[in-house]
């Protein structure tokens, strides 16, 4: 192991070496590359020097994202030449590298290029999308649908819904995230997409059903799927309501995906929001204003207890922005939340303290969490303890002002002007809401005038 080290000691540039060292494609010339990509039109050149048609391919797509140089841009001329010459690589390539290229190389290039002249292409796209091997299916179909309008989805549509359905992980997850892309892109691609819902309801079931815990690829299909479900259903406020009904019993038992359960979660935010703006003010309890208000707001409380931080997190938070909530509908994501700011992990308990600090129309229930945000006050992380200052100065009672302003002297010394004019701000609206309380603010605010500081926090 010692020897192994010294080796990459001695192979590792120092740290102001790398600093100055030039990118190998930075003086690039975009005449030789085009030069040397004429040997696109030799097949028996290709397939002997792979290697070299891997390395000219990447000399192009460098060319083309370069932002420093407007000059090494193609024309319209040249991506439409290159493009040619790209396709003849379809037929003569056998190497499994090259052939991943001349997927992103016609990705890439397709954009500049006229319409009419990128069709040609589909064919040998169609072709590799019903092939045995399954990374050049996924990777087809990632770039079909880039290049296909409307009235070419339709010819392959039975492909990408066989695709949708397949046991490739691979395969399944590329036709998914295309057919997101298919959905966003026209009105009527989005009228094709809406009839393969009984495939995608039916690849996030089987899923479910054999879903196997850890596995990172199943956890994407099935967030893929749940994702292209909501797109379909986003205007369809019974059709949400009934995704919502069929898979919420099926979170953290078949759908093991953190990211498909917090689509869903949100998909269940937006249905209780929709049905408590229709006119209900102050509510009591949510769940007696409709059977549709009590299967989300379940779902939701049944969230908070996920063993997933982002999964519980998610479900704090949408309770938290509904509007009109009492506090006992609050207490238990408050409960989460209080549980977040003792996490020994710093995103999580700045996730909590952020989102507490936008809770300010709920004071009586982001007081729950006081004890909490006190002890934030002391955090290594700088941003977090402003935060929890923020809002225990918005929640804060008159009894705490004291304790407050006593551990806000230790943490204005160590961080930037913009983050203490934002707990000036607060104090001002304290001192406005507890005028008993002035004399003990504006000595506080003395001072500080007379310690470091900028022009605007002065």
């Amino acid at each position: 192991m010692d020897k192994f080290m010294k080796e990459v000691e001695g192979i590792v540039a120092p740290k102001e070496e790398m600093e100055d060292a030039i990118h190998p494609y930075e003086k690039l010339e975009k005449a030789k590359v085009l030069q040397d990509a004429r040997i696109f039109h030799d097949s028996i050149q290709v397939r002997e020097h792979p290697r070299r048609c891997c390395r000219i391919l990447s000399q192009i797509l460098y060319l083309q994202n370069d932002p420093k140089s407007a000059s090494s841009k193609l024309t319209r001329t040249e991506a439409t030449d290159l493009f040619f010459a790209g396709t003849k690589l379809f037929v003569d390539v056998e190497d499994a590298s090259l052939r991943r290229l001349v997927y992103l190389f016609i990705k890439e290039l397709q954009p500049l290029c006229d319409p009419s002249d990128v069709i040609i292409v589909t064919s040998c796209l169609t072709k590799d999308m019903t092939c045995d091997n399954n990374l050049y299916r996924a990777n087809a179909i990632r770039v079909l649908v880039n290049i296909i309008d409307s009235a070419m989805l339709g010819s392959i549509e039975r492909y990408i819904k066989q695709a949708i359905v397949d046991n490739d992980l691979q395969v399944s997850n590329a036709a998914l995230v295309s057919a997101c892309h298919l959905f966003e892109q026209s009105t009527d691609n989005a009228a094709i997409v809406r009839r393969w819902i009984g495939e995608v309801q039916e690849m996030l079931i089987k899923k479910s059903a054999r879903n196997n815990v850890g596995n990172t690829s199943n956890d994407m299909v099935q967030a893929n799927a749940m994702r292209l479900l909501y797109l379909m259903k986003s205007h369809d406020r019974l059709g949400m309501a009934k995704l919502v009904q069929k898979f919420s019993g099926l979170a953290g038992e078949g759908i093991r995906s953190p990211l498909a359960i917090v689509i869903l979660i949100r998909l269940s935010g937006k249905l209780l929001l929709g049905e408590l703006t229709n006119g209900h003010n102050n509510v009591g309890d949510v769940r007696d204003v409709s059977s549709l208000c009590k299967l989300c707001f379940d779902f939701l409380e049944s969230s908070l207890s996920h063993s997933d931080d982002m999964i519980s997190y998610e479900a704090a938070r949408t309770i938290c922005m509904v509007p009109n909530l009492g506090i006992h509908n609050l207490s238990r994501s408050m409960e989460c939340f209080r549980s977040m700011l003792l996490s020994d992990k710093p995103t999580v308990r700045f996730a909590a303290v952020r989102t507490l600090s936008e809770v300010i129309d709920q004071p009586r229930a982001v007081a729950l969490c006081n004890e909490g945000l006190e002890n934030c006050i002391d955090d290594d992380n700088k941003q977090i303890a402003t935060f929890a200052v923020t809002t225990l100065l918005k929640t804060g009672g008159e009894a705490t002002i004291d304790r407050i302003l006593g551990n806000l002297s230790t943490l204005l010394a160590s961080i930037q002007d913009e983050y203490k004019i934002t707990m000036l701000e607060s104090l001002q609206q304290l001192c406005l809401k507890y005028p008993s309380k002035h004399r003990a603010i504006v000595a506080f605010l003395a001072k500080i005038l007379r310690e470091e500081g900028g022009f605007d926090f002065k």
